[in-house]
């Protein structure tokens, strides 16, 4: 009897000792727990800053001696007009050429036609985005010169960029953080709560993106930013 009697005091004791560390455990996830996540957004339309045009010119024959003159009078006058133009010579790229030689092609038995093909590029990178804009619309007085520029290849499309994102940022990270408070905020009133310091924040990850398919020199800037809030009684 005396033994039982022991045995339930320890048991007891225990009992106590850990109904304290219970309450203070579940305490501290009740403090913790008072929390609110939130997101805030920025968004901006932006002109593009930088453009890559490549030039795409195209001929084929059987002869490269005479394919070599034609690619050579033509990409001089691809430089001519685009200096004409206002393209500096040092926003010109010296033209790649591609050459493919059909009877070297797997079923090279049922050719027919002119031998080879050959692509020449020259490619234009400028700040000018604007004046490359019109210069798409001019390219076709070229043909007074016998020199047909292709368009819409797979693979030497027109790309325009924007690169002064850093220039943008902070106002950007400032206005998506306000919207976030915002959102924090009225949360809290909603709740019956105060809005207490920030546990943790994500700056987010910038996106550019075309505005739309129809406008490529136009871009989408956005961020999303994550702040999570102590919320106070």
């Amino acid at each position: 009897m005396k033994t039982f009697k022991i045995e339930a005091l320890i048991l007891a004791v225990a009992l106590i000792i850990a109904g304290v560390f219970i309450g203070n455990g579940l305490k501290k996830i009740g403090t913790d727990d008072r929390i609110v996540q939130v997101r805030g957004l920025a968004e901006r339309e932006v002109a593009a800053d930088h453009v890559i045009w490549p030039v795409v010119y195209k001929t084929t024959g059987n002869n490269l001696a005479a394919i070599y003159e034609d690619v050579n009078r033509a990409n001089k006058g691809i430089a001519t007009f685009l200096m004409k133009k206002g393209i500096k010579a040092s926003e010109i790229s010296a033209p790649t050429l591609q050459i493919v030689d059909k009877h070297a092609e797997r079923y090279a038995s049922n050719f027919e036609g002119d031998r080879y093909m050959v692509t020449s590029i020259t490619t234009v990178a400028t700040n000018q985005v604007e004046l490359v804009l019109q210069l798409l619309t001019q390219v076709s007085e070229l043909l007074k010169e016998g020199i047909a520029i292709s368009a819409g290849d797979y693979g030497t499309s027109v790309q325009f960029e924007f690169t002064s994102l850093n220039d943008i940022k902070p106002a950007m990270i400032e206005e998506a953080t306000r919207n976030a408070r915002e959102a924090a905020e009225k949360f809290a009133a909603d709740s019956e709560s105060k809005l207490g310091k920030i546990q943790t924040a994500n700056q987010g990850v910038f996106s550019i993106t075309d505005r739309d398919m129809y406008t490529p020199h136009i871009k989408n800037v956005r961020v999303v930013t994550s702040v999570v809030y102590y919320l106070e009684e």
